[in-house]
């Protein structure tokens, strides 16, 4: 059974930093696009980033370039987004997600085929 479990979310300060992790079961993960959405409360879903199955490629949102890095470990089947200078506006649940069909990263959430059950940040002002 597939599975993409994300986890690193938690209630930090502004300025600070977490570091999520997306862990992919089921499927061998390392020929395919993967990307960060996230969903705030009362708002639709956004891209934050993305990148290719071999890391080589990145795209980020404007929002969050030069404060995020998104990164993967094809070895462990986990892709990461490392979170600086965290701000209040970046309070939301963040989602990772694969597109089967793509080596390269989108920023179009219709694109990503599978998605985990998110997992919650809070960045306090």
């Amino acid at each position: 059974q597939v599975q993409l479990v994300e986890s690193g979310g938690g209630l930090v300060q502004a300025g600070g930093s977490l570091r999520l992790s997306c862990a992919a079961s089921g499927r061998t993960f390392s020929s395919y696009a993967m990307g960060w959405f996230r969903q705030a409360p009362g708002k639709e879903r956004e891209f934050v980033a993305a990148i290719s199955w071999n890391g080589a490629s990145t795209y980020y949102a404007d929002s969050v370039k030069g404060r995020f890095t998104i990164s993967r470990d094809n070895a462990k089947n986990t892709v990461y987004l490392q979170m600086n200078s965290l701000k209040p506006e970046d309070t939301a649940v963040y989602y990772c997600a694969v597109d089967w069909d793509s080596y390269s990263p989108s920023r179009f959430s219709y694109r990503y085929d599978y998605w985990g059950q998110g997992t919650q940040v809070t960045v306090s002002s």
